[in-house]
């Protein structure tokens, strides 16, 4: 099986970043940008360390019975590039194992949206980008991908309640978005 050209190049660019992050020293205390527009700055209230809870659907779109799976540990949010675009890193554990991960978003500022891809460890793959951005204090994205074989829609969805804590979920839909899923939320604490 050959990787798309367009995930080769983003794993390229992914690595490059965080390379490059890794050789800068801390970036959480950079300033931001003075040229940020739109809705580039929309993340800049993650930057940092949170604790996290995770709860996974074990079988999502399927006929069994709902069974969900218990995670915590840290999310741990930099910034790159003066705060344009910022990356996610997981490391959750539960009595089913663990999830290493990491979440890259890029702004593009032509487009004023976000993109978010996710990166599983455990694969090393890149999973398909959601896009959109925030309304009304709710981050909105949505996708194409594959599950089993089969396309869905997915959607991912950020509510920050308060400064100390924000609730992550994504959904998946089978029926073009008709009717959504959920099997993934994360609960972020400072």
């Amino acid at each position: 099986m050959t990787m798309p050209y367009r995930r080769i190049l983003t794993a390229g660019v992914s690595a490059f970043m965080l390379i490059a992050m890794a050789t800068s020293g801390d970036a959480s205390t950079a300033p931001a940008s003075s040229t940020a527009a739109g809705g580039q700055c929309d993340f800049d209230w993650e930057i940092g360390t949170w604790h996290t809870t995770v709860r996974v659907l074990a079988e999502p779109l399927s006929e069994s019975a709902d069974e969900w799976l218990q995670f915590s540990g840290t999310s741990v949010v930099r910034p790159l590039l003066d705060r344009r675009e910022n990356v996610v890193e997981l490391k959750v554990a539960g009595p089913s194992g663990h999830i290493d991960a990491l979440n890259l978003r890029l702004y593009e500022p032509a487009a004023q949206r976000w993109s978010l891809t996710f990166v599983n460890a455990r694969d090393g793959l890149l999973n398909p980008a959601v896009y959109g951005g925030f309304h009304d204090g709710v981050g909105e994205f949505y996708g194409d991908d594959q599950l089993g074989g089969r396309p869905i829609k997915v959607r991912f969805l950020v509510f920050r309640q308060g400064q100390d804590t924000a609730r992550f979920e994504q959904a998946f839909s089978a029926d073009g978005g008709t009717t959504w899923e959920t099997n993934w939320v994360a609960i972020d604490r400072r």
